[in-house]
Order: C-alpha cells, then structure tokens, then sequence
C-alpha cells in the first residue's frame, strides 16, 4: 500500500508541476474564450497556447536538464531548498517574456497580464523566501492557478463552481501528496497555497473594485 501511495504522489506531483501550471491556465481561458469570445480565430487561441508552452515550459525544463547534467541540481523536482535560486531565476526571465508576450503581442485581455505578473511575484516570493524556508513551489503553482481562474470569474461575471472546486480538490490531494512524500511540513504546503492565490488574485480584484 505505502509503494502504491508513493507512486501516486510521485505522479500527482508531476502532472501539478509548477511549471505546468501557466499552460494549464491559458487552455482553460481559450476553451472558455471559445464560448465568451466567440469571434477570436482557433489558429489565435492556438498560437497563445504555444508560445505559452514555449516560454513558461519547454525553455525553463529545458534549463533545469542542462543544470541537472551540470551537477548544478540533484533532480527535476529540486528539493535541495539551497538549488533552487538559480532555476527560479531563469525561471523568472521566462515569465517575464510571457507576460510580454500576452499583452504586446497577442493584445489579450489586461486580467490576465495581471494574472501572469502575479506569478512572477509569485515566484519571486518563493525564490527570496527559500533561503530562509523551503515553501511549497508546488502549492504555490496551484494556488495561482486557482487565483487565475477566480480573476476570469470577476472580469466575465461568470462563476465556474466546478471547476473551483475540482482545483480545489486536485490541491488538497497535492498537498497530501507533497506532504507524504515528506517535500514540506504542512505550513509550507498551506502558505505556498495561498501566496499563489493572493498575488494572481488580489490584482484583478483591485482593478476591478478600486
């Protein structure tokens, strides 16, 4: 049974892979915009997902290859605290292009611009708190996932019920999962959670309100 549990939370922590997470995000808001935004082109909602993928996936796990063959990392999940600065960092550039890459290029709305520059300060966070304290990069992907789609919510006055739920539950199961893999202390995995929802969140709430 112990064999069993750890090879699914192995598995739920690759398929919630931080990185993972801006790709995620932006297949949810083209599948919705499809819907919402009947008259934007399928090549153009393509064209979003790949340089997406391009810019906050394939490049960044294309740097943490070449740092884990450099003897810079020990694995792809990084869980030496002390290794992650520099991917992170790099990391940080990629985001910083995709979020260029939303707005100047592709003209999307400016929620979600908002929603990438809150993962950047997302990461960020991470990156400057884990030379004190290993938090949770992985609750941290998730939350902003989370925090994306209830900036989607208030700017389309839409209220997608399911599937904020079924984020929510994908993050309680990963947070066991980190947690049985003993990654994190439960407080690591908590705040990881809601720095991520906070800082892709509060910035369309604050738009929107102010």
């Amino acid at each position: 049974m112990q064999k069993i549990l750890n090879i699914l939370s192995q598995a739920w922590s690759v398929l919630l892979y931080p990185m993972l997470m801006p790709l995620y995000g932006i297949l949810l808001f083209c599948f919705a915009a499809k819907h919402l935004l009947p008259l934007l082109p399928s090549a153009y909602l393509w064209l979003c997902v790949a340089g997406t993928a391009v810019l906050t996936l394939i490049i960044p796990i294309l740097l943490l290859l070449f740092l884990w063959r450099k003897g810079y990392i020990d694995s792809l999940h990084i869980d030496d605290a002390k290794q992650r600065t520099t991917p992170y960092i790099y990391t940080l550039i990629c985001y910083g292009f995709w979020a260029y890459f939303l707005r100047a290029t592709m003209q999307l709305p400016i929620f979600l611009l908002l929603v990438a520059i809150g993962a950047m300060v997302a990461l960020l966070a991470v990156t400057i708190i884990n030379h004190w304290w290993k938090i949770s990069a992985h609750l941290t992907g998730i939350g902003g996932l989370l925090g994306g789609i209830c900036s989607f919510a208030i700017n389309y006055s839409t209220l997608p019920i399911a599937l904020i739920i079924t984020v929510l539950v994908a993050a309680l199961l990963l947070m066991y999962a980190r947690l049985y893999l003993n990654a994190h202390t439960p407080l690591q995995v908590i705040c990881g959670f809601l720095l991520g929802l906070l800082c892709t969140f509060i910035p369309s709430l604050i738009i929107t309100y102010a």
